[in-house]
Parts: structure tokens; sequence; C-alpha cells
């Protein structure tokens, strides 16, 4: 009984303290809205700027997805999936998945 009556007291002396510190606070303290400040630069401005942005970087990259060497194109089962270079064996392809590249064969069995 006795913990439920602290905890009201608080609730209580909190909420005085919460409507005191409201009522306290300044308009000039307050954040401006972004409905009543334009940022002055139109949507236009902004688009024109970011498709700038974007027509620079593709530019710049020159690499497509299928030139990186990271892809490994996939290839079927029976196709040939290495090529040997030497002493060294070269991927062609990835196995599908449940069958391996055979070595020997350097076909995906």
């Amino acid at each position: 009984m006795e913990s439920l009556r602290v905890v009201i007291y608080l609730a209580v002396c909190l909420s005085v303290l919460t409507s005191h510190c409201e009522g306290q606070r300044s308009a000039d303290n307050n954040l401006p809205s972004a409905l009543e400040e334009p940022i002055g630069l139109t949507t236009k401005e902004l688009a024109d700027a970011l498709q700038g942005f974007l027509d620079e970087a593709d530019s710049s990259i020159g690499l497509s997805v299928e030139k990186k060497a990271s892809v490994i194109p996939r290839c079927d089962v029976g196709e040939r999936c290495a090529m040997k270079h030497g002493p060294r064996i070269g991927r062609l392809c990835d196995c599908l998945r449940g069958t391996a590249c055979n070595t020997f064969f350097l076909r995906c069995y």
C-alpha cells in the first residue's frame, strides 16, 4: 500500500513539473518546421543536381556487373566448366547446386 502511494506521488510531481516547464519555454527557442522556411532550392534544381551527380558517377565507374571477375556464370550438367592452362585449371562457369566440376573431365557432373 505504501509503494502505491509513493508511485502516485511521483507521478503527480512529474506531471506538475512537466506542465510548469512547458509554460516556461519561450517561442524563440522552438525549432522551425520544414514548412515555414523554404530551403532556397526548388525541387527541380535539386533533381537536376542529383541527376548530374549520378551521370558523373556512372561515367567514372566504367565496369558493368557482367564484366566483374567475381561474377561467374552458371552452367548446366554436362557442360564444360573449366579449362586447363598448363598445370593450372581456370574456371569457365559455376556448376548448379547439387553438381560439381569434375577436374578430370572438366565438366559438371
